[in-house]
């Protein structure tokens, strides 16, 4: 005991001096106010961060030197600290900033000048709503729009779909955006503006459906339950669903079953953004949520089709359909006009091979009527080759060069490209997204 006594004084000694220089090596060392009032944040737990205040420093033992260093630590809390803003607080401010230079745009009759150097094309003519407002808006939307695509789900259900046929679109859409090369590709779940649900239900119809054998296999539940379940797995892994409850998150599909796929709960389902060909009121598609996008007949050989459009002086046909009587406007489509008139030249054919798109280009108008759905890829076709999507006969021919004038010059809008390029079908789709995005706040 004795001998612990005396070893605990002698320790004591020691440490005494120590401790009474501890004050003046605190003044001695540089003063930094922000030092001593920020936490250390983790940066891989920067929310958490945020929420928990941080625990006031050790205070010493300084004894006579109390006061001077209580002193110094009011002096260093008075110091505003400054505010850590969250991912969505920084997208918000972006969002308001674009809208301001989108209004400010309309009102001044002038936009800012575009970051990429390449784009020279500028939005002009009757065909735009407010050529002023779309191309700020699009300037705003390649500085700042951010997709994070979820990595959830395995091939070939999600993350691939079609890369030819009517409905090629929608697989192109999915391997533009989950590309390196994108610039919309968020690198991080905090940046992302929007978020996408890469399930593909052209795949789901190939893989989980076929063979089709009795009419009970054409149900959709099997498709309602994928995505049902899909959506279950992101929302209780992330919280991203849940706050907005669905209205920030999206997916595309150029299939005919696609308006089928959210049915299963409306509830849930209600605020989901649906990118749609088959944009059908009748089925469920709603114009203040959901976004059209056009069928796109690809091959293999390549995207988008030879251009065989004449001048307007050599359109000898006046109107032009080739098709298959799908759906009853077809069906009463042929039985007035089939073979039964020299200017306007209806054929009950498969629409394939050079014959169809050479008959577009030497034709003023094509007809595009639904089938068993309303899209149609003849109306991208009659595009690119320059005809008319409608007919009215009886107007001048002043009407009619406007009319082939203004298709002329959308016709980029409707371009796939590989990578994508501004203004492309691509980027039309997600400006069409990004708009749906800057009308609400998350």
């Amino acid at each position: 005991m004795a001998l612990a006594f005396n070893n605990s004084i002698s320790i004591s000694y020691f440490l005494l001096p120590a401790l009474l220089l501890l004050p003046f090596l605190i003044f001695l060392l540089p003063y930094n106010e922000t030092y001593l009032t920020t936490p250390i944040l983790n940066s891989f737990k920067l929310a958490e961060a945020t929420a928990t205040t941080p625990s006031p420093p050790h205070q010493l033992p300084l004894h006579g030197f109390a006061s001077m260093y209580e002193s110094s630590k009011v002096k260093a809390t008075t110091v505003p600290k400054k505010k850590i803003r969250s991912s969505l607080e920084k997208i918000e401010e972006g969002l308001a900033k674009a809208r301001a230079a989108i209004a400010e745009a309309i009102r001044s009759r002038n936009c800012t000048s575009s970051e990429n150097n390449n784009d020279t094309f500028i939005p002009r003519g009757s065909v735009y709503l407010n050529p002023l407002a779309f191309h700020q808006s699009h300037i705003e939307m390649v500085k700042r729009f951010k997709v994070w695509t979820y990595k959830e789900g395995e091939r070939p259900l999600a993350h691939e779909g079609p890369l030819n046929g009517v409905y090629s679109i929608e697989g192109h859409f999915i391997s533009e955006i989950e590309s390196d090369k994108s610039p919309f590709k968020a690198q991080v779940p905090g940046e992302a503006c929007v978020f996408f649900l890469p399930l593909s239900v052209t795949s789901i119809g190939q893989y989980i459906y076929l063979p089709i054998r009795t009419m009970a296999d054409y149900s959709r539940d099997r498709l309602r339950r994928v995505v049902t379940d899909y959506t279950g797995v992101i929302a209780n892994k992330y919280p991203y669903w849940n706050r907005s409850k669905g209205a920030d998150h999206f997916m595309v599909s150029c299939h005919d079953w696609a308006p089928d796929a959210s049915l299963a709960n409306p509830e849930i389902f209600k605020n989901f953004i649906r990118i749609l060909c088959n944009a059908n009121i009748s089925e469920g598609f709603k114009l203040k949520r959901d976004i059209p996008i056009p069928e796109i007949f690809t091959t293999l050989e390549g995207l988008n089709p030879t251009n065989y459009g004449q001048g307007p002086k050599n359109r000898t046909i006046l109107a032009f359909f080739e098709g298959r009587a799908h759906g009853f406007i077809r069906e009463m489509l042929f039985k007035h006009w089939k073979n039964k008139d020299s200017e306007v030249v209806v054929r009950e054919n498969f629409p394939e091979g050079l014959g169809y798109r050479k008959s577009m280009g030497r034709s003023k108008y094509c007809l595009c009527p639904s089938g068993y759905e309303v899209a149609s890829p003849r109306v991208v076709d009659a595009i690119y080759q320059g005809c008319v999507p409608s007919i009215l006969k009886g107007i001048s021919n002043e009407k009619y060069l406007m009319m082939y004038r203004r298709v002329k010059q959308v016709e980029r809008h409707f371009v796939l490209n590989r990578p994508a390029k501004p203004f492309d079908v691509t980027y039309m789709l997600l400006h069409s997204l990004w708009l749906r995005r800057l009308n609400f706040k998350a």
